[in-house]
């Protein structure tokens, strides 16, 4: 495109930076377009272009009813952007929206620049941020999820497939080729990343045997879940004012006052409209998330959006399979609000339901030390039962719940069990389970297998 095009005033692009500059590929025009009456988060995406790393020159707003099937934002924008786009030297554009394979393809024509939705740019941070060979994998998953359905077809030359006189090709284009490559290796992706999840399951089953309960901490992402982990459990976690700080999940233990040792798990942090494709490749590391006994959710009360940040993030937990499970509610950065003051609040029966705190302070973990000990203190509970020898299906279900601690044969009648069932187990126990009195019990009964 011709650098020579006629300059318009910034005046609709709301420019950041009017001096110039050298052509960057990381400087970034952010288009912002509300669709409806939907609400449009400017600053976050901001935030979101600032971790990955691009520099925000200048941002254009529009508003439509519905998107455009070419270019999502119409001819007239199109141009617009064009003309800001060139009047900055940027030579990228983040659309606050996911954009069709063909909208893509058409707006990066149209503009002679690099153009990303809202799921590339996550997906690019992701992919920054991945540290371990696990987060590695499920960032690469996810991506190659995602290019898929994005290949350009820049292969003419092998695309001769009708026949005839010079027209006869190899039999598969280069855009067939590398589909099928990109299958082979999510095929090898998926492979890896189920047995991470085997081994993961194996963990948590030998800590339902140990009746060691685990605490998972989720939020928004930059809520200040990764600061609390650390402070909480000595943890050097990185952790960083700035959006998806940390993406590996985390555990440590951490002791508890009348409750003894519990596992600490940081996982990563949501955001609004998280990509399916992020979702789905994650699953293993959300399993810890699904699994949990108890939920920290950290609300981060110093964002003026936080209770809509708050619903976003029940809504991320409900769709992953996690909308069920026991929350405590820990309302963070007390320190960026005077008004407020750190404390329990508690329900009807005295049960502690949120801790109002600051992450950064030593002295406020005592509250949630003790808000912990209270919801974990009754979770486990050790029962002996027998189960018939026909009830075999029940008996390989409680192993699939990693409920069982000891197990012995009692003559003809069945097996013996000891299970250590946690609040929220469904259902708690085999209708062919019978209770065994203590004199029932031997001493020397076997452990459970591995």
């Amino acid at each position: 495109m011709s650098r020579s095009h006629r300059r318009t005033p910034l005046s609709w692009g709301d420019a950041l930076q009017e001096d110039r500059h050298e052509p960057s590929d990381e400087r970034a025009v952010l288009v912002h377009v509300r669709l409806g009456r939907e609400e449009d988060d400017a600053e976050e995406f901001a935030a979101l272009a600032r971790s990955a790393g691009a520099e925000v020159a200048a941002r254009l707003h529009a508003r439509r009813e519905v998107p455009d099937a070419r270019t999502f934002i119409g001819r007239g924008k199109v141009e617009e952007l064009r003309d800001l786009l060139q009047a900055v030297d940027a030579r990228l554009a983040l659309f606050d929206h996911d954009l069709s394979p063909s909208q893509e393809k058409n707006l990066e024509r149209l503009l002679g620049c690099r153009v990303l939705d809202r799921t590339g740019l996550i997906l690019d941070i992701f992919a920054q941020r991945a540290r371990s060979h696990e987060g590695k994998l499920q960032v690469e998953l996810a991506q190659l999820r995602h290019l898929s359905t994005r290949l350009v077809r820049g292969w003419s030359h092998l695309e001769r497939q009708k026949g005839g006189i010079g027209l006869r090709g190899p039999g598969e284009t280069q855009l067939e080729t590398d589909r099928r490559l990109i299958g082979i290796r999510i095929k090898q992706i998926r492979r890896r990343l189920e047995k991470v999840r085997s081994h993961r399951a194996q963990g948590r089953r030998a800590r339902r045997r140990a009746t060691v309960p685990t605490v998972s901490l989720v939020g928004y992402t930059n809520a200040g879940k990764s600061t609390l982990f650390n402070t909480l459990s000595g943890a050097g976690v990185y952790a960083e004012d700035q959006l998806f700080a940390t993406l590996d999940p985390t555990l440590r233990r951490l002791e508890l006052d009348g409750v003894g040792p519990v596992v600490l798990a940081d996982t990563v942090g949501f955001v609004r409209d998280l990509p399916p494709d992020l979702v789905t490749a994650f699953q293993a590391t959300l399993e810890e998330t699904c699994e949990a006994d108890l939920l920290l959710h950290v609300v981060d009360v110093s964002d003026p959006h936080w209770e809509d940040r708050r619903e976003q993030v029940r809504a991320v937990l409900a769709a992953i399979g996690a909308g069920d499970r026991p929350v405590l509610e820990v309302r963070n950065k007390i320190d960026a609000c005077p008004q407020l003051a750190p404390r329990i609040e508690r329900d009807e029966a005295g049960l502690p339901v949120r801790v109002w705190l600051s992450a950064r302070e030593a002295g406020h973990m005592a509250l949630l030390r003790q808000a912990l000990a209270e919801r974990l203190g009754g979770l486990a509970r050790r029962v002996a039962v027998r189960l018939p020898f026909s009830a075999a299906g029940s008996r390989a279900a409680l192993y699939r719940r990693g409920v069982v601690e000891r197990e012995w044969l009692d003559g003809e009648r069945g097996w013996g069990m000891i299970l250590n069932l946690r609040g929220g187990e469904t259902p708690p126990l085999p209708a062919e389970a019978q209770p065994l009195a203590p004199d029932e019990i031997p001493q020397d009964g076997l452990p459970a297998r591995p």
